[in-house]
Order: structure tokens, then sequence, then C-alpha cells
């Protein structure tokens, strides 16, 4: 196991609205709150939901394949360096971007995910 699911990301033209309707949905609670990123979760150690500011996003479709399905996976791990030299050795390909707490990457078949820590 290089790590574990920490957080499902959904673009979306308004974090905080869209974050309401899942909380709603599925009894989770915000426990981040910012300008153009919104996390909710539960009290367990579950996997989380972000919601991403995407003010120009075209929804998805179903199933026209020219508007899919739009998220990416946030993997958390305790080493990045090891991580990432595992996650390349599996296929995947480091992408453009990232910041002090998260690299991005692709799968072999180019859904953007992120290693985070």
């Amino acid at each position: 196991m290089i790590g574990r699911l920490d957080t499902v990301v959904i673009d979306c033209p308004d974090p905080r609205a869209l974050a309401r309707f899942y909380i709603e949905l599925l009894g989770m609670h915000v426990v981040q709150d910012e300008d153009d990123w919104v996390l909710i979760r539960t009290d367990s150690d579950a996997p989380s939901l972000a919601f991403q500011k995407a003010p120009d996003l075209l929804p998805p479709q179903w199933p026209d394949p020219d508007r899919p399905q739009q998220f990416h996976l946030d993997v958390r791990v305790d080493d990045i360096d090891k991580a990432e030299q595992r996650a390349l050795a599996a296929g995947a390909k480091r992408l453009d971007g990232g910041g002090d707490s998260f690299r991005v990457y692709a799968d072999p078949v180019g859904h953007p995910f992120c290693l985070v820590w």
C-alpha cells in the first residue's frame, strides 16, 4: 500500500452550496471552509469530501462522453518522496502544480489525483 484514500474532491461553481447539499444528504459536517475549498466529513476516520471552486465548470451530463464525471482523489501518505517513487513505478505521471502539502499526478489513463501529507 502506498497510501490511504483521504479525500474525494469535486469541482463545482459554489463549494459552500454543494457542501450544504452533501451535509444534508450524508450527515457530515464542515471541517475546513476557505474561499474556494470546503471540506466535510463524519466523525470517523473515513475519507472526506471536498468541494473545489471551478467557476467555469461545465457540469457532467451522464452519459455524454464530452461532459464526463469530474473529480479527483486525494491519497494521504506519510513520506511524500517514497510515495511518489512507488506511484511513478506503478504507472503514475507527475503533473504540473501542487503546493506545500500536496503533489499532483495522473493515473495511467490520465485521471488526476494528489498525494497529500
